[in-house]
């Protein structure tokens, strides 16, 4: 029995001749989302929303070697003690491909110590009175956190919303802004939704925090600490608030994730390892929670 292999064949030959061949892929199509790490939310009285962290999915082609696989830290939430804003949520990269971090919620309190959001993959939301702008999105990952309360010159708070992968953060009315929803993607076998932006925060006394985007948004402060974005969804934290003693922080952001699909058929004849791996119908998924590589042998 004789072998005889290129790059695209091996064919086998016996007493009857040379078989038609199997074909060997060299490369395939897969689909990925990436989702960064959601910002923290502001600490203080009406602290602004944390942006969600940037959302990106689409197809590429892969070959032999090693992906490395980053998945982003979240933002951490602005303390209530200081006023101070939140962080930025952490990068999310495969291979070459990288979603931006959210953007930090802006720190909350009275026109002069309250301070705008911060620009991301998706924006961070006003934090506080004044009439603070939400930070800008990142284009195709993300939207605009919205813009804190203006002219209230009494007690009282609201921080902008968050804003989320497929909308921007809400002003505040008659509570915190809400943030922005996040976009469902049914990559992992069923359908999710992630990078929803965090509420903003309330003052605590008289207006209730804001709503967290769908897709793991915290809520905003109500009379307590921002809510965190939900790990692994790349959700932006809830910015804080007024407990009627002391300001609160804001909730940290929460960690991104990477998500590897392709036919299961198109890995045949190669080992392919990296993350936790499942399967779905003709599909194999690697879903990443935390650093890796995807390796292709």
């Amino acid at each position: 029995m004789i072998f005889e292999t290129d790059t695209n064949y091996t064919k086998v030959y016996t007493s009857s001749g040379w078989s038609v061949g199997t074909r060997q892929t060299t490369s395939f199509v897969a689909t990925y989302l990436i989702v960064a790490g959601g910002g923290g939310g502001g600490g203080g009285n009406g602290g602004g929303g944390g942006g969600a962290g940037g959302y990106l999915t689409a197809t590429t082609t892969l070959t032999s070697g090693t992906y490395t696989v980053t998945v982003g830290a979240s933002g951490t939430g602005g303390s209530g003690s200081t006023n101070s804003s939140g962080t930025a949520g952490s990068n999310s990269i495969f291979g070459t491909i990288t979603a931006t971090g959210g953007g930090y919620g802006g720190a909350g309190n009275n026109a002069s110590l309250s301070l705008p959001g911060g620009a991301g993959g998706s924006g961070g939301g006003g934090g506080g009175r004044g009439s603070q702008a939400g930070g800008s999105g990142t284009a195709g990952q993300g939207y605009a956190g919205g813009t804190s309360q203006s002219g209230d010159t009494g007690s009282t708070s609201k921080g902008g919303g968050g804003g989320g992968a497929s909308a921007v953060g809400a002003g505040p009315t008659s509570v915190g802004g809400v943030g922005g929803a996040g976009s469902a993607s049914s990559i992992s076998g069923s359908s999710v939704y992630y990078a929803g932006g965090g509420g903003g925060g309330g003052d605590g006394l008289n207006y209730t925090g804001g709503a967290g985007g769908a897709g793991g948004g915290g809520r905003g402060g109500n009379a307590d600490t921002g809510v965190a974005g939900t790990a692994n969804t790349g959700g932006g934290g809830g910015g804080g608030s007024y407990t009627s003693t002391s300001q609160t922080s804001g909730g940290n952001g929460g960690s991104g994730i990477v998500i590897i699909r392709y036919l299961t058929a198109d890995g045949a004849g190669k080992t392919i390892s990296g993350g936790t791996i499942t399967t779905s119908g003709t599909d194999t998924i690697h879903t990443f929670t935390s650093s890796g590589s995807l390796v292709i042998a």
